[in-house]
């Protein structure tokens, strides 16, 4: 195993499946103490956990719900004090509800801003002040930040075309204290909630360059670059990982 990160302290929101689940073992593979958070089911979490255990470091699930801002500065409060301190902050958790204007709701509109926008600063807020120099932030944005081609998804673009200017702005107020911070925006990825198979994803191969789906761990991998000691000149950048999405 690669061990660039050893000795360093990751906290991933939302690490309990899909994306964020491939990024807490990643790093977890590369030497860095991970703790994340999770909404419902423990079991699954406690799998995840386990799972980074046996690859030699200390792993810490939390059970923190991303609308509510006091639970995220817990979730942050809480890695701080079971790992000693806090590296990298991956913001990961997010929401993603689809219809068309006439039909989207305030309260989907709410929850998707509390949580692919709100928490982010939160956990970002709460992170810095524990991070010293050569500290982390990667946020998990998407390519429909840049392109969005299909009917109802416009919310959730705004929402993610969010972080790019957060992230822009947070790089200008961090980089004196030598700390990154940068989005990873994926396109079609193969997960439970979005799987490489079916009309929808026969009409989302359709729109990129490669004619497939990646994978989590191709996301997990550029988290883990930019998580490591080769990136620390990259900051306020919004990285796409889509297979030609956006081409």
């Amino acid at each position: 195993m690669n061990h660039t990160l050893k000795n360093k302290r990751a906290l991933i929101t939302g690490g309990s499946r899909g994306i964020g689940a491939a990024i807490v073992k990643r790093l977890a593979s590369e030497g860095a103490d991970v703790a994340f958070t999770y909404t419902s089911s423990p079991e699954r979490a406690n799998e995840i956990a386990q799972a980074a255990q046996t690859l030699g470091v200390q792993a810490l699930s939390i059970q923190a719900d991303s609308t509510e801002a006091s639970a995220v500065v817990a979730a942050v409060e809480q890695t701080v004090d079971k790992l000693g301190g806090i590296d990298i902050l991956v913001n990961n958790a997010g929401v993603a509800v689809m219809a068309p204007i006439d039909d989207f709701t305030l309260t989907d509109f709410d929850r998707i801003l509390a949580i692919n926008v709100r928490a982010v600063f939160v956990a970002t807020q709460a992170a810095v002040k524990h991070m010293k120099e050569g500290g982390r932030i990667i946020n998990i944005g998407s390519t429909n930040a840049d392109r969005v081609p299909m009917v109802g998804a416009s919310v959730y673009a705004m929402s993610k075309s969010a972080l790019q200017g957060l992230v822009q702005g947070l790089a200008r107020d961090l980089g004196p204290r030598r700390i990154t911070i940068n989005n990873v925006q994926p396109g079609p990825i193969t997960t439970d909630m979005n799987p490489s198979e079916g009309e929808f994803a026969e009409m989302l191969k359709k729109q990129t360059a490669l004619f497939s789906y990646g994978t989590v761990e191709d996301v997990a991998g550029m988290v883990a670059y930019l998580a490591g000691p080769e990136a620390g000149y990259i900051t306020g950048a919004s990285l796409t990982i889509d297979g030609g999405f956006s081409a």
